[in-house]
């Protein structure tokens, strides 16, 4: 039977990659989102790339919705829909209901369906403690992470495992750290592709956090699950995704040697993010097998060409389709409202 991919939050970063992807593959892909707003997907995909995919408008939030969109006989899942930390801590009560009860709803729908590949699905780097990296590199959380917005991700890789063990269900759950590129704008770790932007605009930018993390690539990111919904594995299994582990001083000299002419313009300060600066991957690569890792270098030319290439791109109703301003950064040339944005989105 053809692969046809199911894969929920489409229209978010990781999403859009993913349906890129899979378009250029030639798979088809239902692409669900609660949301109208398509611009990373039209950004990253052709007018035919776009017409190639299916999108369908559900909240996974609402079990029957979930079915309806099961009715369409997905082959493999990609379950990436939820709100971001921001959004858990304004509304604990719609966070739990989108990231807890849509993962148990969309869990539930797959086995309904008879879903025969893993379910995959987003946890998250936020299931970690800050202090679970102390002093080695941790491969699983304490279960004490410091938002809701991680302890929902820990009730959700609670849940995979459970319906595995109760059901036979197959899920593989993969934690993204700080991930960057084109159609990362929103959040605070989205900061650092604001400061590539930036620095393509020729504009001045303060990355909000200092220390050090771990970095994925967009596209890198989006082939991880990809090739998560095709291993042939049983079981419940939560691994983290490989990258980069950089200091945000190392990320800024990058941005000045792809950018020279951005040297003084680019920098940083402010505490370092709450959660651990790198997670070992060696299982990952045991259950899913080995996947691209662009080095970093590499990553912020394509960004930085992406933004050149799109500067004088504009939006149907005239406005600039880019801010220089993500949320939580802090463009000096610029600098808005907008700049205070709220903490530790992934």
């Amino acid at each position: 039977m053809p692969e046809r991919f199911l894969v929920t939050g489409a229209y978010g970063c990781i999403g859009a990659w993913t349906v890129r992807q899979l378009v250029r593959e030639g798979v088809e892909v239902i692409g669900v989102d609660a949301g109208d707003d398509d611009h990373r997907v039209r950004e990253l995909l052709d007018a035919v790339e776009v017409a190639a995919a299916r999108f369908v408008k559900a909240d996974v939030s609402d079990p029957a919705q979930v079915a309806d969109v099961f009715a369409l006989d997905p082959t493999h899942v990609i379950h990436l829909a939820a709100l971001q930390v921001p959004g858990c801590r304004e509304d604990p009560v719609l966070g739990a209901r989108v990231n807890v009860v849509g993962t148990a709803a969309l869990f539930a729908a797959a086995l309904a369906h008879g879903l025969s590949s893993p379910i995959v699905y987003a946890s998250s780097v936020a299931a970690f403690a800050a202090a679970d990296g102390e002093g080695h590199v941790p491969t699983d959380p304490s279960g004490q992470p410091e938002t809701h917005y991680g302890v929902f991700k820990i009730a959700n890789e609670g849940t995979a495992r459970v319906f595995a063990l109760e059901n036979s269900l197959a899920s593989i759950g993969l934690r993204p750290s700080v991930v960057y590129g084109a159609c990362r704008d929103t959040g605070l770790t989205s900061a650092t592709t604001a400061a590539m932007r930036a620095a393509a605009h020729g504009s001045n930018y303060t990355i909000p956090f200092g220390g050090s993390c771990e970095f994925q690539f967009a596209p890198d990111a989006a082939a991880a699950f990809i090739a998560a919904a095709r291993a042939p594995f049983t079981g419940a299994a939560v691994v983290n995704i490989p990258g980069t582990t950089l200091a945000i001083e190392e990320v800024v000299a990058e941005i000045e040697r792809v950018v020279p002419e951005s040297a003084g313009r680019i920098g940083f300060e402010g505490p370092p993010l709450p959660f651990p600066e790198a997670l070992d991957s060696s299982r990952f690569r045991s259950i899913v097998g080995t996947v691209g890792v662009t080095p970093f270098g590499q990553g912020v030319a394509e960004t930085v060409g992406h933004f050149r290439r799109s500067v004088n791109r504009v939006t149907r109703d005239g406005r600039r389709a880019q801010s220089l301003v993500a949320c939580g950064g802090r463009d000096t040339a610029a600098a808005s409202d907008s700049s205070k944005g709220p903490p530790w989105p992934l």
